[in-house]
Parts: C-alpha cells; structure tokens; sequence
C-alpha cells in the first residue's frame, strides 16, 4: 500500500476535493426534505434581495426612461457629489443626523418601554386584567399607519382638532404645530412608541415565562422583595434578549419607517428639517424631481453606511460580551 507520504501535493489536494464534493452531495441527498423546504426562502431572498442589487447602477447614470438601465448616460459620481455637495446645501448630514436620532431612540427608548411593560404585566395578580391590559396594548400593532396619521391630524389640526379645541373651550389661544419643527421629534417618538410597545411586551413577557419558577421560590424563600426579584433575577436572566433584539434592531438603523414619517408630516416643507430622513428624501426624489440616479445615490449611501454600523457595533460587542455577539 502506498504509504501517505508518497502521496504528491497535487494528487492529495484531487482526492481531498473530491472527497468533499461527494460528502456534500450525500448530505444533500440524506437531507433532501430539509434542503426542499429551503428552497421556497432561498428563491424569496433571491429574487428580493440579490436581484434588485443590479439597480444599484442607476446611481451612476443620469437615468432616461428611453435608454433604460444600461442605455442611460453613464456619468460617475455625479449623483454622488450633488447628493453630498449639491444645491444651497447638502441635504445628506441632515438626513443621517436625522435618521440616526430616531432610531437610536426608538430602539433603546422603545426596548425600555417594552421590557417594563413586561416586568410590570407580570406582577399583576389578576390573569383577566394582564389578558385585557395585554389585548388593549396589542391592538395599536395592528392600526394601519395611515389611521395613526388620520388620529394625530384630528388631534393637532389647528382649527379642527380636538387639541386647539379644548383650548379654545378654555380660552387659550390654539397652537398650530404643522408649522412648529420642535415639536415634532417627540410627537413621533411618541407614537412609534405607542404603536409598537403591545408587540415588543408580547416578546419579553414569552423570555419572562422561561424563566424557571424555582428561582424565583427561592429567592421568597431567602426573604427577596418584588423589586429584588427584578433586579437580581429577571433583567440579568432578560440580558441575552434584550442585547439580541437590540442588535437586530441595529440593523436597521439607518431604515427609517417611511410610513410613519409620511403619514405624519406628508409634504410639510416646514417641518423638514427635523422630521426629514433619507426614506422620504429618496421617495421625494423619485416621485416630485423624478431623479432615479440621485434617489439610488441616496439609497446605496443608507445601505453601505447601515452597513458599516451594524458590523462595528457587532464588534464592539464581541469584544466586551462574545456570548451575545450576532456573528
């Protein structure tokens, strides 16, 4: 028998690829199932997520609707440098600041509000009022933003709304906050809040659940008041899901929810420079200046700045806690 070491390099690498390709079609094989209820997902993220990547050339044409994608006049960093340096002034450190302090208040203020709601749900004694308390926090998940933008235009209409109304009834003067910016950061905040705080609980009170009962016996037992149970118990056995749905909500920090910001402020020039982020920047470029190379330009910034964000903070994490890491 030949012995191992006669074996040439090129020869050993031929069997060692070889050998591979066989093993990875027989697990192919001896989980064909599996791999088939894959397939359905591959192809969806596939056909959503990679092909639409060929549209990231329209940022470096000046588009025409007569030539298409590859027949449009290629013109650089073009769309680039009008993004970042054009007009009177460049809209882009506005849309990132902008963009950025929601998020990073929606993500930290939003997890706190959900994970106290849960801390306290499970405090209450009576199973009827959690059940209600819980239904009546989870119906404003499912209310259509355009209703939340109908509510908040007959709350704060300046001649109409029920605001300025009891005002009125009070013999104050009204306010008219679609022409005051300030006010806007927290109305929104507000009802991003509102709207997503039922779903948020739902998933820490199911992470509360888990926890085993016995600790928490024990700890009665040792004398542990309800607050002692929280802060010993449940927020360092909450730790691993609070740092991962934070993380994954990382991920899309430099996604603004379109739908809100539209429904809310709609084409309001003057509350723009607070409430205006790179979503709606990008649908007013393809929709009134019907600028499909600036709009992609804009796009692409967000994607790769996203991007860059997520992998820092994943590294970050690693370095201070690896266990909670995403990757």
């Amino acid at each position: 028998m030949t012995s191992r070491q006669h074996i040439s390099p090129s020869t050993r690498k031929g069997l060692s690829r070889r050998g591979g390709l066989i093993g990875f079609f027989y697990e192919l094989f001896r989980n064909r199932t599996l791999y088939a209820m894959l397939l359905p997902a591959m192809g969806f993220v596939a056909l959503f997520s990679y092909v639409p990547m060929v549209g990231i050339y329209y940022a470096f044409t000046n588009y025409n609707y007569v030539g298409g994608l590859f027949g449009s006049p290629f013109v650089g960093l073009s769309n680039f440098r009008f993004f970042f340096y054009g007009g009177t002034h460049s809209p882009v450190w506005e849309l990132t600041r902008n963009t950025l302090l929601y998020n990073i208040v929606f993500i930290f203020v939003g997890n706190f509000m959900q994970c106290l709601m849960a801390v306290l749900l499970t405090g209450i004694v009576s199973r009827f009022f959690r059940r209600v308390t819980q239904t009546l926090m989870l119906l404003p998940y499912f209310v259509s933003f355009v209703i939340v933008g109908t509510i908040a235009y007959n709350i704060f209409n300046v001649e109409f709304g029920s605001l300025n109304t009891l005002l009125k009834a009070l013999d104050m003067s009204p306010i008219n906050l679609y022409s005051q910016p300030a006010a806007w950061p927290f109305i929104i905040t507000f009802f991003n809040i509102w709207k997503g705080l039922g779903y948020g609980t739902v998933i820490y009170l199911a992470a509360i659940m888990g926890i085993d009962s016995e600790i928490y016996e024990a700890a009665r037992i040792d004398g542990c008041s309800i607050f002692q149970e929280i802060r010993l118990i449940t927020l360092p056995l909450l730790k691993p899901t609070i740092v991962t749905l934070i993380l994954f909500a990382l991920g899309g920090i430099m996604r603004g929810q379109f739908d809100l910001f539209y429904q809310l402020i709609g084409r309001n020039g003057q509350l723009f420079p607070t409430t205006d982020i790179i979503d709606t920047y990008v649908y007013r470029s393809l929709t009134f200046n019907f600028n499909i190379g600036l709009s992609t330009a804009a796009g692409l910034y967000q994607s790769l700045f996203g991007l860059i964000t997520v992998m820092t903070i994943n590294l970050i994490v690693r370095k201070v806690d690896p266990e909670n890491a995403l990757f």
